[in-house]
This record gives C-alpha cells, sequence and structure tokens, in this order.
C-alpha cells in the first residue's frame, strides 16, 4: 500500500449516479463498471455473464461485444442494469449524509470490509476491521442499529450489502465512494492511499 501524496483528484472512486443516467451500446466495460458499480453483479445474476472465466469481458470491450457474444438482447441488458442501478440507490449512503448521523449522535456499527493490512493503516474512526468471526456473529445476530460498511473506493461494497441484506441484515448500507470519498468529501486527515499489486 502506498499513501498518495499528489493530485487529490488524481484518483477516480466510485460516487452514486443521481438523475439521469446514460448507458450507451458503445461504452466500454470499465467506463460502465466504473459509471455503476453493482453493473457486475447485474451482469452475472441476470445472464450468467462476468462471474467465471468461460464468460469473462474485457475492460476494453463494449457492452455490445459483450451482448453479441452472449446473445443478450443490448436494450435488455441496458433496461437490467438501470432497473438495478436504482435498487443500488436505496443502499447507499453519502459521506455527508454519515457524518450528520454521526454528529447527531446516532449509534451507527462502522464496518471495513477491505483487507487486515488497509484497516490497520488507515481507517474510519470507530470502524471495525469484519473478520470472518464478526461476520459470523452479526449473521447469527442481526444488531438493530444501522450497519455502514466501506471499501477503499466504493467498487465492492454494494455486493457486500446485498449480501448482508439478503442474510436478513436490511439495515445494512454502503458508503457511496468509500474511505477515499470520506477523506476528499468529509475529513482530509484520513490519509489517501493507492494499494500496489506485484
Amino acid at each position: 500500500m502506498k499513501t498518495n501524496t499528489g493530485n487529490r483528484s488524481s484518483l477516480r472512486h466510485a460516487l452514486p449516479v443521481t438523475g439521469d443516467i446514460e448507458i450507451r451500446a458503445d461504452q466500454r466495460m470499465e467506463d460502465l463498471l466504473a459509471l455503476l458499480p453493482g453493473a457486475r453483479r447485474t451482469l452475472f445474476a441476470s445472464y450468467h455473464v462476468g462471474g467465471c472465466q468461460s464468460c469473462a469481458y474485457r475492460d476494453d470491450e463494449t457492452l455490445t461485444e459483450v451482448c453479441d457474444r452472449n446473445d443478450i438482447p443490448v436494450e435488455e441488458a441496458i433496461a437490467a442494469l438501470l432497473a438495478s442501478h436504482e435498487r443500488d440507490q436505496a443502499l447507499l449512503i453519502q459521506p455527508s449524509g454519515l457524518q450528520k448521523r454521526l454528529e447527531n449522535g446516532e449509534a451507527i456499527l462502522l464496518l471495513d470490509i477491505r483487507s487486515r493490512e488497509e484497516h490497520d493503516a488507515v481507517r474510519l474512526p470507530g470502524s471495525k476491521f469484519l473478520s470472518q468471526e464478526l461476520q459470523n456473529s452479526l449473521f447469527a445476530r442481526p444488531p438493530e442499529q444501522p450497519i455502514v460498511l466501506y471499501d477503499h473506493r466504493g467498487r465492492d461494497v454494494l455486493d457486500r450489502c446485498a449480501w448482508f441484506h439478503g442474510h436478513g441484515l436490511k439495515n445494512a448500507l454502503a458508503l457511496a465512494g468509500g474511505i477515499d470519498a470520506w477523506s476528499q468529501d468529509v475529513d482530509p486527515g484520513v490519509q489517501r492511499y493507492r494499494l500496489e499489486l506485484d
């Protein structure tokens, strides 16, 4: 893990899209996934596309290319992505919204779904690392207080939040843009970083 000491806007994070959005058939998958963080889950759940090696797609492929290869009408895929996006919006909380709730004294369980290394290096104040043991405990005895899950940039947290809802924790929310958005929008004292893979 490396801290980002350069341009604060150089790293993109997945912010929720509000209002009308446009999905084009010629849109690259990388851009689509940045626009709609839940798109990967939607395409896999609806069409079994993108979840394994046999049905994978490249970031530089267009939505049309992926749909054509998998015999999916593009208009149908776009409709499924838009409908899923609407559902995903209900799972998100903006950094400023979380800040207000915390400042108002609301007891919120903050859960960090990133790696242990990332959590140990930088985390939201009062948050807990979501270990397997803690997760099992929450599933066995769901807390009454709201839960806010967060990741690095908001790219994986919607899937985990939907999974929590599927296990009965309907009070779970996902922090839009992750800890990176929190650092940019709420508390610049929370160190920003980037991951470097070997």
